[in-house]
């Protein structure tokens, strides 16, 4: 039994540096590296494409809105042909790092704002399947289970992953609890590691309302931008070892 873990990184910018990369990518199995629209640019998305290369961590585009003040966490009503081909570039962007560092990106994942919003918002949810499927149709999508992201995702013949999170807080319907809700994040590395082997195993764990909700993934996210994210990341790690459970990316490095 094995499951992937993934963390958000390569999310600095200029001199602006956010979390630990390089610790991070010594434990993770698979790199959502920023693509340039809410973090990251040139010289941050080469390094961690190197890095991820050198220590065979799968690179998956993180593709989200054009929000660099707002870290890509503000909703945006921008046209769907718009976000297509906002899409579209971000992959190419990051996919043309990659190939320098003798890898390819391998899969996709929407970030902050986008990804909620395409839990539900049909219309952007098509968009980003457009841009996938124009871009390269093997191209895998990550994303929350039960969303229209990945329902029209998987319609439209693209392979479909679901995650799941191991410091964020679930409603009882199995969406996000929104950021600015307090109890959204959760910081007990004790805590997150066990509710993270419960859910690699198929087993319950507490919504916000304290009933029990199982979340079925194939990839746990461990956020790269959270305090202590590195010591979470590695007590996750222990724990899911510690319970049987390998860890392997849901995507060879190369097909």
């Amino acid at each position: 039994m094995s499951i992937d873990l993934n963390s958000d990184l390569g999310e600095g910018f200029g001199q602006w540096r956010l979390g630990d990369d390089e610790a991070l990518l010594s434990i993770v199995t698979s790199a959502n590296v920023a693509c340039g629209f809410h973090a990251g640019d040139p010289v941050i998305m080469r390094r961690t494409c190197e890095t991820a290369a050198a220590r065979g961590v799968v690179i998956g585009a993180q593709v989200g809105y054009r929000d660099l003040a707002g870290f890509g966490r503000r909703f945006v009503d921008v046209p769907p042909v718009e976000l297509a081909d906002d899409v579209i570039y971000q992959i190419g962007a990051l996919d043309a790092f990659a190939r320098v560092a003798g890898a390819r990106v391998r899969y996709v994942k929407p970030h902050g704002a986008l990804y909620n919003a395409i839990v539900h918002h049909e219309a952007q949810a098509a968009a980003v399947v457009a841009a996938v499927r124009a871009y390269d149709p093997g191209l895998p999508v990550l994303g929350l289970p039960g969303s229209a992201w990945l329902r029209q995702a998987g319609r439209a013949g693209l392979t479909t992953i679901a995650e799941c999170f191991a410091d964020r807080a679930y409603t009882p319907e199995g969406t996000l609890v929104p950021r600015d809700v307090p109890g959204a994040v959760l910081h007990d590395p004790a805590l997150v590691a066990e509710r993270c082997v419960r859910m690699a195993m198929g087993e319950p764990v507490e919504a916000a309302d304290g009933t029990p909700l199982t979340v079925t993934a194939d990839s746990i996210c461990v956020h790269g931008d959270s305090p202590g994210a590195v010591a979470m990341a590695l007590e996750v790690r222990d724990a899911l070892k510690a319970s049987g459970i390998g860890l392997a990316p849901f995507v060879e490095e190369s097909r």
